[in-house]
């Protein structure tokens, strides 16, 4: 891959550049630090969608959850803890504080009535987030070590692993609800890709369209190049021997094998990792205020964490090719709102679809990777709430919580490690030749 991606003033290899010498060796240290190596997912929600197909029963597939024991006090403690000392002694959180001691108005609800108010406060909370998010409060959501539970090749595969993408990319598409394209993994005439069938369908959408579709393209593809580096090679006596699988990655992207298609896969993987590089740097100013901590209990770790984070968000400001959110939803008022929603509801839709994945350990993963990917949009369309922040005070505009923050995080982890995946590729292919 040489040259410009489309719809950005970028060429793949300043990108290769900057991810290999600036954020990749960053980036790594950041996602084995405490605050971002526990997620805490439910990986027990019933698909919305269809009827469940039954659970992967390969080993790989499982997902080993955190004791209790080994979670970092200050993550256990939640959102209490998210911001420092200082601004939990505020003057405004007292009177927050005297005002729900008051409570007299709270007092002569019924119960009815005060369900009522917290599914409203939960409709409004969600306004603003382009991905389903799993309540923590279940008795179902469990902590996970990323580290222990690393994304990489299950055997996961057939009928219900396509079922997944081919929802994900029917949900993309954006086309007439009347439109019916029934597409059979099974059926030997099949002769397009399911990407290639809904960019036949995209063609000739507005740039926010074309985005979305590579946003879904670009993810798939990051997901498979890490499936490829991190295969299965060969397990003797019980020792696993993993690695990178050129077999199975010329398979997915070599563009005789995907019929053009490959190299298309491969430049929706950098236009994501643009998208998601310019939401970093534009939600530095929320993370570079005194008042938010990266709380674990541990003061040196959590101080160590943050001057890391921040470190980052200095290299991604340098970048000088960033793509221009701008120019997106900028018509007229009305129709760009109409579209941002759409856009929003339909990025959420695909959130859900993460439920319907039958391995757990790609259910993980990808659950991550979209929650990620949804904090980045909700970043990208809140520059005016970033930039009003107050500085010795929790946000009231915009908002992110632990969760948020560690998938955003691990999200463009992963999207940096494929593109440093795929340099090793080239070269394993070069000696293959």
């Amino acid at each position: 891959l040489t040259g410009v991606l489309d719809d950005c003033l970028c060429d793949i290899e300043s990108i290769d550049d900057f991810n290999t010498f600036k954020i990749f060796p960053k980036i790594q240290k950041l996602q084995e630090r405490d605050y971002f190596r526990y997620y805490k997912v439910n990986l027990k929600r019933p698909c919305p969608f269809w009827a469940d197909d039954g659970h992967c029963s390969i080993k790989d597939c499982h997902v080993e959850p955190c004791p209790e024991s080994k979670i970092p006090v200050g993550i256990k403690a939640g959102s209490s803890n998210k911001y420092s000392k200082a601004a939990n002694n505020s003057k405004e959180l007292e009177d927050c504080e005297q005002a729900n001691k008051l409570g007299a108005v709270n007092s002569t609800l019924s119960n009815q009535s005060k369900e009522a108010f917290i599914d409203w406060a939960r409709y409004d909370d969600s306004q603003d987030h382009f991905c389903e998010l799993d309540d923590e409060r279940s008795p179902d959501a469990q902590y996970v070590d990323l580290l222990l539970n690393p994304e990489r090749y299950t055997g996961y595969k057939g009928p219900s692993a396509w079922r997944v993408w081919n929802s994900i990319y029917e949900e993309n598409c954006f086309k007439p609800r009347s439109v019916y394209r029934p597409l059979n993994p099974l059926a030997p005439s099949r002769v397009f890709t399911l990407e290639f069938i809904c960019l036949l369908f995209c063609t000739g959408l507005c740039l926010e369209k074309r985005v979305f579709y590579k946003l879904i393209s670009g993810l798939h593809a990051s997901i498979n190049l890490h499936l490829c580096a991190n295969y299965l090679l060969e397990e003797t006596w019980g020792k696993p021997r993993w690695g990178p699988n050129v077999k199975e990655f010329t398979r997915r992207f070599d563009p005789v094998e995907t019929k053009g298609e490959g190299p298309r896969r491969l430049k929706n993987l950098y236009f994501l990792y643009l998208i998601e590089l310019r939401a970093l740097s534009k939600v530095a100013p929320y993370f570079e205020r005194s008042v938010v901590d990266l709380y674990t209990g541990n003061g040196h770790e959590d101080a160590e964490s943050k001057a890391l984070l921040l470190d980052i968000f200095r290299d991604t400001k340098s970048f000088h090719m960033h793509f221009d959110e701008k120019s997106m939803f900028a018509g007229d008022k009305k129709g760009a709102k109409s579209l941002k929603e759409e856009f929003r509801l339909h990025f959420k839709n695909i959130s859900r679809i993460m439920d319907c994945v039958g391995c757990d350990k790609c259910r993980l993963w990808g659950k991550l990777q979209t929650q990620g990917l949804g904090t980045a949009l909700k970043i990208l369309f809140s520059e005016k709430e970033i930039q009003s922040l107050p500085e010795n005070s929790p946000s009231k505009g915009f908002q992110l919580t632990r969760q948020e923050i560690v998938a955003l995080v691990n999200a463009f982890g992963r999207l940096s490690t494929s593109i440093r995946e795929l340099q090793n590729f080239k070269v394993l292919l070069q000696q293959t030749r």
